[in-house]
């Protein structure tokens, strides 16, 4: 009969009865969308009322590139966007005459595009309608958040726009910067903890419509950790700024809840464990507010979620197989209940998603929403034996790993030592193993790799002018800014470093004055130093 799990190693029976469903979910289940815990939804109409918004990460080359794909994006169906920066220069805040960057400049603008300035900014927002449209400006690494924000913000301010109509949603996210991603040079986590903070109270005292950060158990996810270790970390993230804002005392966990609720999942192909994963955060968000921090707000009580699917699980073997991939991880997140949506490019194993696989991501979406019927009825596996029991034992699981990293001292402890990079590692091992071994079939990688069309698709063709461009742009910038300006609100920015004062208003006034990434950079590093990275490569 063989040993039938989820991909988080829950062992599964063959069929399912009430006497699988806990008491406590059998009573929850009886509950309409809408109604606290969330166990069903958030709303009590979810996609009748609204659809979730489809969302499609785009980035590379030149500045007026993203502006074009972003434009395309949006005319093709999207109703939001999201940045994505060149991994060269931003993650480590270098500008690209850096020697490391110059070492590697034919790389530069592979992984999205080059913005170093505010006028990157300006280009790649032309034309886009930032008051009436959701917008995330990127900045996933920690360090860079606060840029990628300030810039942001600066160019809305600069056309006139009031911060406070802005919607849209920062990252700024632990599990990319100190786990899955680790650059060469990055501010320590308590620093980086110190970040995102003042972004946090910057946007409760201007910002009312914007989520501040977004915690990306996707990053986590993608890294190793399974579904309910995803679940556990990315709460144990969540207590970490909740505590700091409460120790802070400027504001009190009511009014700063609902702007920390917002995270994004890993959608993955275990369509059963997703959907269970998904409809249990919901409930655990509520729990974790009401019993340990007493929060009544009923918005606050909301867990606002974006879904992306697993970039991971997109193969370079027969690549066309990946539409079937993305529209069923999709498919998990919407029967979940996600209020937002990104599906991964088919061709994401070969390059950066071509203008065609980002067409067919949008697609997808608009398949699932208008010719489906999923959007009439909420929650449909609501009251199922087995999607109850399962629901309750991923909860179960991530609460007892939620427990073990309060053991390690938290979540900073547990990145600082490196126990949550082994925890991730030893799930990449084992699957590496299972795929290897054939235990867990990859159709087109391991089974099926018969392929009658392998050239089936093109990869994209990188924009071979980025850093020639960005050189270009970056001696420009230099020559003709008031150099007096950037200097005086270089030391502002860092005398608030040194100091306990929120950097988002210096951050904001050096943008303006056409301060570069690489001299953000630069004071950041002179002031923080380095992360004492916890693991050997």
């Amino acid at each position: 009969m063989g040993d039938w799990r989820t991909s988080s190693g829950i062992p599964l029976k063959n069929h399912y009865g009430p006497e699988d469903v806990p008491d406590a979910y059998r009573e929850l289940s009886a509950k309409g969308p809408g109604e606290p815990p969330f166990l069903r939804g958030s709303y009590p109409e979810m996609y009748r009322a609204q659809p979730w918004r489809i969302f499609q990460l785009s980035g590379f080359g030149n500045p007026k590139d993203e502006n074009e794909r972003i434009r395309f994006l949006l005319a093709n169906g999207s109703t939001g966007f999201i940045l994505e920066h060149d991994r060269n220069t931003a993650d480590h805040l270098y500008d690209v005459d850096h020697p490391d960057v110059v070492a590697r400049r034919e790389d530069v603008g592979l992984t999205g595009a080059v913005t170093f300035s505010i006028r990157d900014y300006e280009t790649i927002l032309d034309q886009i309608p930032l008051e009436s449209t959701y917008g995330h400006p990127g900045g996933g690494v920690v360090q860079h958040g606060p840029f990628a924000l300030a810039n942001y913000w600066t160019v809305a301010r600069r056309r006139g726009i009031e911060l406070s109509r802005l919607r849209g949603t920062g990252q700024s996210d632990f599990f990319l910067t100190y786990l899955g991603c680790i650059t060469k040079q990055q501010v320590p986590a308590t620093v980086g903890l110190r970040f995102n903070l003042d972004i946090i109270e910057f946007c409760t005292e201007h910002m009312p419509l914007w989520v501040p950060v977004s915690i990306a158990g996707y990053n986590g996810a993608d890294t190793g950790l399974n579904a309910y270790q995803e679940l556990g970390a990315l709460f144990a993230n969540a207590v970490e700024y909740l505590d700091g804002v409460a120790k802070r005392g400027r504001f009190s966990v009511d009014e700063l809840a609902r702007g920390i609720g917002g995270v994004n999942f890993r959608g993955s192909m275990d369509l059963f464990e997703d959907i269970a994963k998904i409809r249990a955060s919901r409930k655990m968000w509520h729990d974790l507010l009401r019993e340990r921090y007493r929060v009544t707000d009923e918005k606050a009580l909301r867990l606002r979620i974006h879904t992306l699917t697993a970039g991971s699980a997109m193969t370079y073997q027969q690549p066309l197989n990946n539409i079937a991939r993305g529209t069923i991880m999709g498919l998990a997140g919407v029967l979940a209940g996600t209020q937002s949506l990104g599906i991964s490019g088919y061709d994401e194993a070969l390059s950066i998603p071509s203008e065609h696989a980002h067409q067919m991501s949008v697609r997808i979406q608009a398949i699932l929403q208008h010719e489906t019927g999923i959007r009439a009825v909420a929650d449909p596996f609501g009251g199922s034996y087995f999607m109850e029991s399962l629901t309750a034992e991923v909860e179960e699981r991530a609460w007892a790993f939620f427990d073990e990293i309060q053991d390690q001292g938290g979540f900073i402890a547990s990145l600082d030592s490196g126990w949550l990079h082994r925890k991730a590692a030893e799930n990449q091992i084992d699957e590496a193993q299972r795929v290897a071994s054939g235990e867990k079939v990859v159709v087109g990688v391991n089974e099926f790799t018969d392929d009658l069309a392998p050239f089936e698709i093109g990869a994209f063709e990188h924009v071979s002018d980025a850093w020639e461009g960005a050189m270009e742009r970056l001696k420009t910038i230099r020559r003709e800014r008031d150099q007096r300006r950037a200097t005086e609100t270089l030391r502002e920015l860092e005398r608030a470093c040194r100091g306990d004062g929120n950097i988002m208003v210096p951050m904001m006034e050096a943008v303006d004055a056409e301060v570069t990434m690489g001299e953000v950079g630069a004071v950041l590093r002179d002031v923080f130093g380095d992360w004492d990275v916890p693991i050997q490569f």
